[in-house]
């Protein structure tokens, strides 16, 4: 079955809602605020962006429209954010009309309600879109990389997906040219069920097939991790590269980028190992999910389970997420299972 026409809206939704959170993050550039407090940047982007991609869905397919998402309206709702709730129909109403596509003009009430549409609980049965507004807050707020992640369920099991990472070179990526100002920013990685996944800059330029790394040794593999220590065991991770005999040091980043610049052979392998009692969102996984495996990589839980995303809000999984090519995926897991086997026993 082909999605083309839910393919093309997807990257459409998550383009538009990609230039909204970059005009929002180069306004806390230039500001002082550092925190993700009622009234800053990154709040505004965050609902923003959701309420745009919902405007969106919602006008090309209204006959089936169900979101996951991150976000709802009810702090917005409360009394002393009316200026942010203007600022962000304002935001979303700028964006719509530089698009062109739309000629409406939403209220506040439409944006609020535009963002409460992303409750739907998902499930195994029918269509439901997935929402990340921003994935990677913390990267928004320090002006590192964050995505734009929107994913379709098909009857539980993801049938495309679309990473917009506004700040990501379209080159490759190293420990030291992360933020090379010479480097074109701005991707757009997206990827349908047997149709292998596609790279193009974020004004729709250059559109290239792209493919994981096919190293073997893992000596040679670069590994991704989260940025934030909160977010994976940096601990457990280094235990398992030097089981490994990776040379390199981690490459950390924020959001789901690790899996669009996996995707492409930047790195080889990304482990999240999050603390004890976490339980993963399906919106933090479903798009990067399938952009990696379209383009021949393998995503599994720390059993080696495919990720089951007909559960629901959350992934039931077990202790953490693997990513890798082919190849290294048996020693990878194999490192993983002893690493957690020692840390267990340890305790």
């Amino acid at each position: 079955m082909s999605y083309e026409k839910e393919l093309a809206v997807a990257k459409k939704a998550a383009s538009l809602a990609a230039r909204l959170c970059q005009k929002m993050q180069h306004a806390l550039l230039q500001s002082d605020i550092q925190s993700k407090n009622g009234r800053s940047p990154v709040t505004v982007a965050d609902y923003g962006s959701q309420a745009l991609v919902s405007f969106v869905l919602q006008q090309e397919f209204p006959a089936e429209f169900s979101l996951v998402a991150e976000e709802d309206s009810k702090d917005l709702r409360k009394d002393g954010f009316q200026e942010i709730v203007e600022r962000i129909t304002k935001l979303v109403n700028d964006s719509l009309t530089s698009d062109g596509s739309y000629s409406v003009t939403l209220s506040t009430e439409d944006v609020l309600k535009a963002i409460d549409s992303g409750k739907s609980e998902g499930g195994s049965q029918g269509r439901h879109w997935v929402l990340d507004p921003i994935d990677g807050t913390k990267g928004f707020l320090r002006g590192g990389q964050y995505v734009i992640a929107l994913a379709l369920l098909d009857r539980g099991k993801v049938v495309l997906g679309v990473l917009a990472c506004p700040n990501l070179p379209l080159t490759s990526i190293s420990v030291a040219d992360q933020h090379s100002p010479s480097n074109e920013v701005g991707c757009l990685f997206f990827a349908e069920v047997g149709g292998g996944t596609y790279m193009q800059s974020l004004d729709g330029s250059s559109t290239v097939k792209v493919q994981v790394s096919a190293v073997e040794n893992p000596e040679e593999a670069s590994f991704f991790e989260s940025y934030e220590a909160a977010h994976s065991m940096h601990d457990l991770s280094s235990l398992i590269a030097q089981k490994l005999g990776v040379k390199a040091p981690p490459v950390r980043i924020d959001s789901q980028a690790k899996y669009g610049a996996l995707s492409r052979g930047d790195g080889a392998i990304y482990l999240r190992l999050p603390h004890k009692g976490y339980r993963e969102k399906i919106w933090d996984h479903a798009a990067g999910s399938i952009v990696v495996t379209e383009a021949g990589g393998v995503v599994t839980d720390a059993a080696g389970n495919q990720l089951d995303f007909s559960r629901g809000r959350c992934l039931d999984l077990d202790t953490g997420i693997i990513v890798t090519n082919q190849k290294l995926m048996p020693l990878v897991f194999r490192a993983v299972r002893e690493s957690l086997e020692e840390k267990a026993s340890s305790l």
